[in-house]
């Protein structure tokens, strides 16, 4: 796997949006942490476009995320926000340039459709929170990202969860939104789970869709060979008149009940204030027991 260099001081990065709108107002607070990291700031040509609810037209978000990875003086590229879009530009977009010249691409959400992308490519991305979060996050979540930036390891403990499977597990971590992962299966941006330590999080689905989502996780083979299993944020789930009778962790640890890998649910990332960045496609190792989670990366 491609790992890109870390940031130094004085490096640029790159603010642009592969998917939704923005709002202009959220630029001044977003370009102000940055800098106060050390770093200079460079907005994409067509960060404040507006086609419909996205950030431009597609052809506007490729030349903006093609322009970032092209551009030598960009050392890494800040996704500004999710929504929907990514996936429109996917094959519009020449990664090549990132083989030889790489730098760290972040974001979450909708931005999982670049991460498989990139993973698949063998190139290594930052699960991360996005600029239009930097005013909810917390402290903990913005330090994560800007450490996972400069290449440092990164250590989490996370609280126990009733449903937590004890375990040890190393592997490549692969994963994100899991809405997003289950639309790319079958493409060629599907991601290899084999062996790797997954990790899902999701907002605003019904609870029988994540059943589905996960049935089709597990009839494709993508649960059997994981060393282990990292459950982020399930956010504002939402069930039918007629309840579904499993809320959206228990749905997914019945998915998973057959196999032996250690389980940590409620780790902080995903659609949460204190989302903290997951280096997707290097290794890590998990350690869940009675008493904490321990994530090293």
């Amino acid at each position: 796997m491609i790992i890109p260099p870390a940031l130094k001081k004085g490096d640029t990065i790159a603010l642009i949006s592969t998917a939704r709108k923005i709002d202009e107002t959220d630029i001044d607070l977003v370009v102000q942490k940055v800098k106060e990291q050390g770093y200079n700031v460079k907005l994409g040509d067509n960060l404040f476009a507006v086609h419909h609810q996205f950030c431009g037209t597609d052809e506007q978000r490729t030349a903006d995320l093609q322009s970032a990875i092209d551009n030598d003086e960009v050392k890494a590229i800040l996704c500004f926000r999710g929504g929907y879009g990514t996936v429109r530009i996917l094959d519009k977009v020449d990664f090549s340039r990132l083989l030889t010249n790489p730098k760290w691409i972040a974001g979450y959400s909708d931005v999982t459709a670049l991460h498989n992308l990139l993973n698949s490519t063998g190139l290594a991305s930052l699960h991360s929170t996005m600029p239009v979060n930097f005013k909810s996050n917390t402290d903990d979540a913005l330090i994560s990202l800007f450490a996972a930036l400069r290449n440092e390891e990164l250590t989490y403990l996370a609280e126990t969860h009733k449903l937590n499977r004890k375990g040890t597990g190393k592997g490549l971590v692969v994963g994100g939104n899991l809405s997003m992962i289950y639309s790319l299966c079958g493409t060629r941006y599907d991601i290899d789970t084999n062996g790797c330590i997954l990790f899902l999080e999701d907002l605003d689905e019904y609870l029988y869709h994540i059943d589905r989502m996960m049935q089709n996780l597990k009839l494709g083979g993508k649960l059997e060979n994981l060393k282990g299993l990292i459950i982020g944020g399930m956010t504002d789930m939402n069930d039918n008149d007629t309840p579904f009778g499993k809320q959206a962790n228990e749905i997914i640890y019945e998915a998973v009940s057959e196999y032996d890998f250690p389980i940590c649910f409620g780790f902080p990332a995903g659609h949460i204030d204190d989302n903290r960045t997951i280096k997707l496609g290097l290794e890590a190792s998990l350690s869940v027991d009675e008493d904490q989670v321990l994530f090293k990366q």
